[in-house]
């Protein structure tokens, strides 16, 4: 016969048995791995405990410049899936790219989503757009749709986490657009210029009504001319702007060379602040997301330019010194 001890002592064998059983029966994450930060975060934003993200390129890394190491292709060969920007952002690890696409790896561009009429040409190439679409969080949300679609088919038992956990992060993305807009329309007309370290800024300038102004091209790779730098400094002179803007994985060399040559001309120019380009802030930290990164670039830019806003940002998370 039974006794209440013996009773209660099945039942918890059988209640540990079950969790053992379900913890068998649940899938491993899926391990994701993404070449720049900005996907990354996606991914484990919409992924969230059903991922195991791997992200190639850390915070500072310029992507135009990264090479694939053997342990990036490691990871992508013992990968689940593989994410990327596309646009040839990617440039010295495309070729990488294609080799672990050719082996039968699933790799999908975050951008394939984008209609060409919403990419931005490049000047003087010729079925070649600007890759950094992240800068237009409108844009971006494209790339949301990406990641979900992608994972789904990958994993159709996580299809409603990944429904949900996308719909809640196109939801923050669009307070965070409609936060920019409202900041940055009220920067005076004559001060919405924002003149960087290289052009990684166009699509956030057709977005917020800016007009971009890089020393560098598009891609790092270009050196800045003395030419460029001369007319950059005569628009910071004719348009009285009070501020440029170095980046977080670009030399400020370049930038300090506007500033010198407008203060010979007798226009104090300052450095607005750092704004992050082609990658996000230190893991961990609110602006190493896509959001907070956003979030830090205009409100950087806003307050620079003599707008009074928010020194946290949108949301109040941002780690302002002032």
């Amino acid at each position: 016969m039974l006794t209440k001890r013996m009773v209660a002592g099945l039942a918890a064998a059988i209640f540990g048995l079950s969790l053992n059983l379900g913890a068998v029966a649940q899938s491993p994450p899926l391990n994701v791995v993404t070449t720049t930060g900005m996907i990354a975060d996606l991914a484990r934003t919409v992924g969230a405990q059903r991922v195991r993200v791997t992200q190639l390129m850390s915070e500072g890394v310029d992507p135009h410049l990264y090479k694939a190491t053997r342990s990036d292709i490691a990871a992508m060969l013992g990968a689940d899936i593989v994410f990327y920007n596309g646009l040839l952002l990617e440039g010295k690890l495309s070729d990488a790219l294609v080799r672990i696409a050719t082996s039968g790896k699933p790799v999908f561009a975050v951008t394939e989503l984008m209609d060409e009429s919403a990419l931005l040409q490049l000047d003087g190439a010729d079925g070649h757009f600007d890759p950094h679409v992240w800068m237009d969080p409108r844009a971006w949300n494209k790339a949301v749709e990406v990641l979900r679609e992608k994972l789904t088919q990958r994993d159709p038992s996580g299809a409603s986490l990944y429904r949900a956990n996308a719909a809640k992060l196109h939801s923050d993305i669009e307070a965070l657009d409609a936060y920019a807009e409202r900041v940055l329309t009220s920067v005076p007309p004559e001060r919405r210029v924002l003149v960087t370290a290289h052009d990684a800024f166009n699509y956030f300038g057709r977005r917020y009504g800016f007009d971009v102004l890089g020393v560098q091209g598009v891609s790092t790779e270009s050196e800045a001319g003395l030419r460029q730098i001369e007319n950059l400094v005569g628009v910071l002179v004719e348009r009285k702007i009070p501020a440029v803007f170095v980046e977080s994985t670009i030399s400020e060399r370049s930038v300090r060379a506007l500033i010198a040559g407008a203060k010979a001309k007798g226009r104090d120019v300052t450095i607005g602040g750092e704004l992050f380009s082609d990658a996000m802030g230190k893991p961990g930290s609110y602006e190493g997301t896509y959001v907070g990164m956003i979030d830090h670039n205009v409100t950087t830019i806003a307050r620079a330019l003599g707008v009074d806003a928010p020194s946290k940002g949108f949301n109040g998370r941002l780690a302002r010194k002032d």
